[in-house]
């Protein structure tokens, strides 16, 4: 192995560019080439390559986004894609890729290791939480972090002007945003999509906590049960009197300076991919479970199930009484 290529794909999360540094200079450390290539497969299909060095990487630790730009790249799924993409490697010299992004991103570094036989390393990037194999996903805690202010900063409103107040926070069908940033912001009321919800013992608490003189709450809401504005007037259609305000936080939670977490799990996870690379091994996904760096095999990785932190959510819902 004497080079190799590293792209962010999907969506961004913060992160992303901690993660890339650590891969570039790494790499550099142990005698590789490495080349950036901008906006995902996009950027591998019409041949957005360019090599990277220490100073390519500078300043950008602390920075959201990613450097490298990114892209969802739907016509991937295409063989004769993957096959331009692959050449355009092949034209650089590039031996082995590290692929910075979700399951949208694992499945094409899938399609490419057992397809074309590309050496390719996965490195969970993605605020959603939402890969089963890994017990945290690089963005989660900063996207986490990001709704917690929120949430402290319109309980101050909420509660000057006795008001209920949903916060639609994203996650695709997994719960995990709201789950932790409804614990952390002492939330009321956590609807997630992995628990089946009885919208009338919403309306009761709600109602309760008015009757005993408590006339705010926080509703932290995953996107994958329903829109605010839905919620909203399902409240107020069945008995919640008074003001109820929505806010839907949208990309500012993919955005923002990564927290110390966030670096730390950047930094680990690009000396394991790079690890495996020098290893001449691909077709793995690297990621972290009960704080070890860990390696999978990417096929098993994205078949495992996900499963939801009962324990935690009944935990939260018994602090919001």
């Amino acid at each position: 192995m004497k080079k190799i290529g590293v792209l962010t794909s999907g969506g961004d999360s913060p992160g992303m560019n901690a993660c890339v540094r650590a891969v570039v200079r790494y790499a550099i450390y142990n005698g590789l080439d490495v080349y950036g290539i901008e906006r995902g497969y996009t950027g591998l299909i019409n041949n957005h390559i360019k090599e990277m060095n220490k100073r390519s990487v500078s300043d950008i630790i602390q920075r959201g986004g990613t450097i490298l730009k990114t892209a969802r790249c739907p016509e991937f799924v295409e063989d004769k894609y993957m096959q331009i993409a692959v050449e355009n490697m092949e034209a650089y010299g590039i031996d082995g890729l590290v692929v910075i992004g979700g399951d949208g991103s694992f499945r094409g570094a899938q399609d490419l290791y057992k397809k074309f036989g590309v050496k390719v390393v996965g490195i969970p990037g993605t605020i959603d939480n939402d890969l089963a194999y890994t017990d945290y996903t690089l963005g989660f805690d900063t996207s986490v972090n990001t709704v917690v202010s929120a949430i402290n900063n319109l309980r101050d409103t909420m509660t000057s002007h006795d008001r209920v107040c949903i916060i639609e926070v994203m996650g695709r069908r997994c719960g995990d945003i709201a789950l932790y940033a409804g614990i952390c912001g002492g939330a009321e009321i956590i609807l997630v999509p992995e628990v089946q919800h009885d919208l009338k013992q919403v309306v009761k608490k709600i109602c309760l906590n008015q009757r005993v003189g408590k006339t705010s709450d926080i509703i932290v809401l995953a996107e994958g049960v329903c829109k605010a504005e839905d919620l909203k007037q399902h409240l107020k259609d069945n008995g919640v009197t008074g003001s109820i305000k929505t806010t839907t936080l949208g990309y500012i939670q993919r955005g923002g300076a990564p927290t110390m977490s966030d670096r730390v799990l950047a930094a680990r996870c690009a000396v394991k991919a790079v690890d495996l690379l020098m290893k001449e091994e691909g077709g793995k996904v690297v990621g972290v479970r009960q704080n070890q760096i860990i390696d999978v095999d990417i096929e098993e990785a994205l078949k495992m199930p996900r499963k939801f932190d009962e324990e935690l959510y009944n935990t939260a819902m018994i602090l919001g009484l």
